[in-house]
């Protein structure tokens, strides 16, 4: 299974106890995939999703005693379009998965997490956070996506809107924010799975980079003895140690000597030793005539 279907199997167990909450998730799905039967008038849900249609059919008896929604007549449904305020006449002719929720139904913080997780239930899903974090929620209109946007923001999460083939997709590409968006949606052990992996992740980005840092620094310090090393033979093969002051003469047979070692290990190697400063400004003095040479 897929991590974006296990969040969704473990939010299909995760139901609230308060009816005003169960409303909420109600809406939350039915405002993306819900629809009106035309001959019965009940209110169904257009999908293939059986978690979905399953918590679907739960909350209905829960909220409203309705044992089957297959089985509602024209009253039930009536009965749940006035609960979820969509009854007026400002949403006739309207769809039903292009309605936005009442500001009332998603008033509570519970309400408004209830609201979330049935939306992301209808039409959300996470990308595998081993490869990318990517959590999206796709809306049928731009209001619905605007409502959803402010209603996430109320959890401190600043997701983003997008245009994608006549769908408007609210998204957050911050793995932080998703952890966040579990967390509301109180889908726990998912949110645990997830920080499990930033944790990892976090950790070979942190090696990686140390060892990248260390490659470099080799690098630079193999290509600066290449280079003393060129240096010094030039020196030698065209005037020669004699033509150096004691010091640099000392420095340079000495950096023959040692081709690999480090500038705090040549110091060492001198008479008396000097210390690491010292002999990088001799090696420099080395180079100024290596390149007049």
């Amino acid at each position: 299974m897929s991590f974006s279907s296990d969040v969704k199997e473990e939010l299909a167990r995760q139901y609230s106890k308060s009816r005003h909450c169960q409303l909420a998730e109600l809406a939350g799905m039915l405002e993306l995939e819900g629809s009106l039967n035309a001959e019965s008038g009940a209110v169904t849900l257009a999908t293939d999703n059986m978690l979905l249609y399953e918590k679907y059919e739960i909350l209905l008896q829960k909220a409203f005693g309705i044992t089957a929604s297959t089985e509602m007549d024209g009253r039930q449904a009536a009965k749940i379009l006035a609960a979820l305020r969509w009854d007026g006449e400002n949403f006739m002719g309207i769809p039903l998965n292009e309605r936005r929720a009442d500001g009332l139904l998603v008033q509570q913080t519970c309400c408004k997490r209830a609201f979330i997780r049935g939306a992301f239930m209808a039409a959300g899903s996470i990308s595998n956070p081993n490869k990318s974090y990517h959590f999206e929620i796709v809306c049928r209109t731009m209001d619905q996506a605007l409502q959803l946007q402010e209603l996430m923001a109320g959890f401190e999460a600043e997701a983003k809107i997008v245009e994608r083939k006549e769908r408007y997709v609210i998204y957050l590409k911050e793995g932080s924010q998703i952890v966040d968006m579990l967390n509301v949606m109180e889908a726990y052990v998912s949110l645990m799975n997830l920080e499990n992996v930033r944790i990892l992740k976090e950790m070979r980005n942190s090696v990686n980079r140390k060892v990248n840092c260390e490659t470099a620094n080799i690098h630079k310090t193999v290509n600066a003895a290449v280079k003393q090393m060129e240096d010094i033979k030039r020196i030698q093969s065209t005037i020669g140690f004699e033509q150096l002051p004691n010091i640099l003469a000392e420095m340079a047979q000495v950096r023959l000597e040692h081709p690999e070692a480090t500038l705090k290990e040549l110091g060492t190697y001198l008479d008396p030793p000097v210390g690491k400063s010292g002999v990088n400004h001799r090696l420099r003095k080395l180079a100024e005539i290596a390149e007049k040479l």
